[in-house]
């Protein structure tokens, strides 16, 4: 039987890789999606409670100084991501990935204990339904090329060079 979904507080946020909707329920901030995914449809809710309210505001303010480069870090965030218990500690795994600072898809099998799973964490960071704040986008191929982004590659690109991770020359 599948997952009731949960009904969230939703917010569209214009940023410079383009709108991004950012949702949270009274648990923590549950979605951030890129326009590429303005498809995917969330349960709003038209009467979000006061603690949802209070996410959806924090994660929103934590996005604009991000964007208006006065904010390195979402630590001060609650995160209510949903998914499989190996999805979990790998998205654990990218908030270990500091601001600036790129890593491969090994690295991070290698970090939750299990260096075979590669192509496994590359899924799983694939379906991260938090990114930029679980930062996923600071996961890059093997040999430093751009890998898939779910805002598109160019947008994987900005977040790079606007943290310093990037000179501009991949893609």
């Amino acid at each position: 039987m599948p997952k009731k979904p949960i009904p969230l507080a939703v917010a569209t946020l214009d940023t410079p890789i383009g709108p991004v909707r950012v949702a949270a329920h009274s648990g923590g901030l549950a979605r951030v999606l890129f326009d590429a995914q303005k498809d995917e449809a969330l349960e709003e809710d038209p009467n979000p409670s006061k603690e949802a309210t209070h996410h959806l505001e924090a994660a929103l303010t934590a996005l604009r100084e991000y964007f208006a480069d006065e904010r390195q870090s979402f630590e001060d965030l609650t995160l209510a991501p949903e998914g499989t218990d190996f999805q979990l500690s790998v998205w654990r795994a990218l908030l270990e990935i500091g601001y600036g600072d790129t890593c491969a898809y090994r690295d991070i099998a290698n970090a939750i204990g299990n260096p075979k799973a590669v192509r496994a964490v590359g899924l799983a960071n694939g379906k991260n339904p938090i990114p930029v704040i679980v930062p996923c986008h600071r996961v890059i191929g093997a040999d430093g090329t751009l890998t898939g982004f779910g805002g598109g590659l160019p947008a994987k690109k900005w977040l790079l060079e606007h943290e310093g991770a990037l000179a501009g020359s991949l893609i």
